[in-house]
């Protein structure tokens, strides 16, 4: 019975973690159902195309479906009406050269619109099926491309509406869950980088941690565009996304500044001192920013930052102390520029993280 309540309780943790994936899942499914129900009704030639766009638009999000269905129907119709153009303009029945000639000229033009805007990409692809019909067709080439662009209209209504009506995630949601992935990276980051400054031994895993973190910002890039388009488009009602963008970024310039500091250990002369006010500010943001993480997943308000106000104070007053000992002036320049580089940084840090806190407060209020 208790292996059974584990597995169970195993089982519905994964369903919790990959409840995003499934409705993706789950809508890509009924998308593609529908929109062969949908061919069927309405009696189209070929159910594939309809079929396959309806798949190729269900996106994460729906500002990604809005976005994916505009690219596909701009990148059809360009396609279509070119493909179209050729074939009546340069008969292509005639041998392999004449052919050869058909296919450089439908697609040469097309993938230079491609080339030059993304949202073409489908264009050479179309113009090509338009060209040379598969399995070969008895309607002229307008007729033809007008059907296939009907096809294609088809599966982006069915999957629009899908991505509107069946489990729909909005890109808010994934604008969260990436600050959040980011958010636990900065904590993990800072505990790499003050650990080399505590010890003064290399930390390998910095290079991962910063590869996964540019790997979070481009994603929130992505998800501020799709949340961009929502609200243009009146689809949703989510706030600006662009100020949390803002500040996880700065929140990122702030860790490069430290981490420019923790090349190198503490002076000896001064660790004595700072180490356990270090740790304690180190332990404060760590914490502020895991709980940031936490507030943004399950929509909760920010937490308090008073653990970190008062540990950045016990640093400041400890580097106050060294300086009216007089210790600092035994130190080289450079060391002291570092220390005092350290105390800014925390501090920048300290407000943007702040900042940070009430952005994720601002989307659990939404």
């Amino acid at each position: 019975m208790m292996i059974g309540a584990g597995a169970t309780a195993r089982l519905f943790k994964w369903f919790a973690a990959k409840r995003m994936e499934l409705a993706l899942a789950v809508r890509v499914t009924v998308a593609a159902g529908l929109t062969f129900v949908a061919v069927k009704l309405v009696d189209l030639s070929q159910s594939s195309w309809a079929v396959i766009t309806s798949i190729i638009v269900m996106q994460a999000s729906l500002g990604g479906s809005v976005k994916a269905a505009m690219d596909r129907m701009a990148g059809t119709l360009l396609g279509a009406l070119w493909g179209a153009v050729v074939s009546v303009v340069l008969p292509h029945h005639e041998g392999n050269i004449a052919l050869g000639l058909a296919v450089l000229t439908a697609v040469a033009p097309m993938a230079v619109a491609s080339a030059l805007r993304p949202s073409f990409r489908v264009a050479p692809i179309t113009a090509l099926i338009v060209l040379i019909p598969a399995g070969g067709t008895l309607l002229p080439p307008y007729a033809y491309a007008a059907e296939r662009v009907a096809e294609i209209a088809l599966g982006i209504i069915v999957g629009v509406g899908v991505a509107l009506f069946v489990l729909p995630a909005r890109a808010q949601g994934a604008l969260a869950a990436a600050a959040a992935r980011v958010a636990d990276l900065n904590a993990e980051l800072l505990l790499a980088l003050t650990g080399s400054l505590l010890d003064g031994k290399g930390r390998p895993e910095l290079a991962g941690i910063n590869k996964r973190i540019r790997a979070g910002l481009r994603q929130i890039d992505a998800a501020v565009e799709e949340t961009v388009r929502e609200r243009s488009t009146h689809l949703s009602h989510a706030i600006d996304p662009e100020p949390m963008a803002r500040t996880l970024y700065r929140v990122r310039h702030d860790l490069v500044i430290i981490a420019r500091v923790c090349v190198r250990a503490l002076p000896e002369r001064v660790a004595p001192t700072l180490t356990e006010p270090l740790e304690a500010m180190r332990d404060a943001t760590v914490g502020l920013l895991r709980g940031i993480a936490e507030a943004l997943r399950r929509g909760y308000l920010g937490p308090d930052a008073a653990g970190f106000d008062t540990s950045l104070s016990a640093y400041v007053a400890a580097m106050d102390k060294l300086r009216g000992a007089g210790v600092l002036r035994e130190l080289q320049s450079e060391e002291v520029g570092r220390l005092y580089a350290l105390r800014f940084g925390f501090e920048q840090l300290g407000q943007d993280i702040k900042d940070l806190v009430e952005r994720s407060s601002d989307l659990a209020r939404e």
